[in-house]
């Protein structure tokens, strides 16, 4: 029997957590930089405790739909590269999709969006979709 095995989803999450939001002040970094991406013209950040407690980014940016609202916190899901040519042609703050799963890997988060036709709220623990 092989001693090779694949990682589940929620540790390798938690590894790229080290990378990803290894500080507070990364944290806040990658989800200011989501909000400036979905062309949010306004941008308010407020911390708990310096952001041990909560951190909470309010934009208004283009929002999302459901899936999408879902579908954000899987790892390499990214609505910035679609094929090898925008690799190349990269006009974002962000485009690998590590960011929001590494986060909700070691956090709770609740995630309160709308595209304009319905509002979607997602919660997460520990990287595990509860809502």
């Amino acid at each position: 029997m092989g001693i090779i095995k694949v990682m589940d989803e929620i540790l390798s999450n938690k590894i790229a957590a080290g990378e990803v939001v290894e500080r507070i002040c990364n944290a806040v970094k990658e989800l200011v930089e989501n909000s400036i991406d979905a062309k949010s013209k306004s941008i308010r950040v407020e911390l708990k405790d310096s952001g041990v407690l909560e951190i909470k980014v309010t934009d208004d940016g283009i929002g999302m739909d459901k899936n999408d609202a879902v579908l954000c916190f899987s790892r390499h899901a990214t609505s910035k590269l679609h094929n090898l040519n925008d690799l190349f042609n990269i006009v974002s703050l962000g485009f690998r999709g590590e960011a929001l799963p590494s986060i909700a890997s070691v956090s709770n988060v609740i995630l309160k969006t709308s595209n304009g036709d319905c509002g979607t709220l997602v919660k997460i623990n520990g990287g595990k979709i509860e809502e």
